[in-house]
C-alpha cells in the first residue's frame, strides 16, 4: 500500500508533467519558435522533478523507520544514494538553465546604447 508522501511525490510528478504539456502545447500554438520557451519549460518541470524525488525518499525513510530490518537498511541506504545523486545534478541542471536564462535576457535589455550609435560612412564624402 502506498504511503501518503509517495502518493504525494506522484501527484507532483503528474502534475508536473501536466503543467509542463500544457504550457509547451500552448506555446507551440502561439509562436513558431519554441527554443526560448523550451528553456524556462524544462527549468520548472526540474523543479517539480526535484520536489517529487525528495517526496519519494521521505517515504521510503518513515516506510524503513517503522519496520526496519537489514534488508530494509540496506535498500534504503542504496535507494536514498541513488536519488540523492540524482537530485544534485538535477538542481545542478536547474541552476545551470537559471543562469542561462537570466544571462539571455540580460542581453537583449541591454542592446546598443545611444553612445555607442554612429551614423553610416557614405562612400565619397
Amino acid at each position: 500500500m502506498p504511503t501518503k508522501t509517495g502518493v504525494a511525490a506522484s501527484l507532483d510528478l503528474e502534475a508536473g508533467a501536466v503543467w509542463a504539456f500544457t504550457r509547451f502545447a500552448t506555446t507551440g500554438l502561439r509562436r513558431r519558435s519554441l527554443i526560448g520557451e523550451f528553456n524556462k519549460l524544462r527549468l520548472s518541470l526540474g523543479r517539480f522533478l526535484v520536489l517529487g524525488l525528495e517526496l519519494q525518499l521521505a517515504g521510503d525513510v518513515l516506510r524503513t523507520a517503522v519496520a526496519p530490518s537489514f534488508t530494509e537498511i540496506g535498500r534504503l541506504a542504496a535507494i536514498t544514494a541513488i536519488r540523492t545523486i540524482l537530485n544534485f545534478f538535477l538542481t545542478r541542471e536547474v541552476e545551470q538553465e537559471r543562469a542561462e536564462i537570466e544571462r539571455d535576457q540580460k542581453e537583449l535589455c541591454s542592446g546598443p546604447q545611444p553612445a555607442d550609435f554612429r551614423p553610416p560612412r557614405v562612400a565619397g564624402v
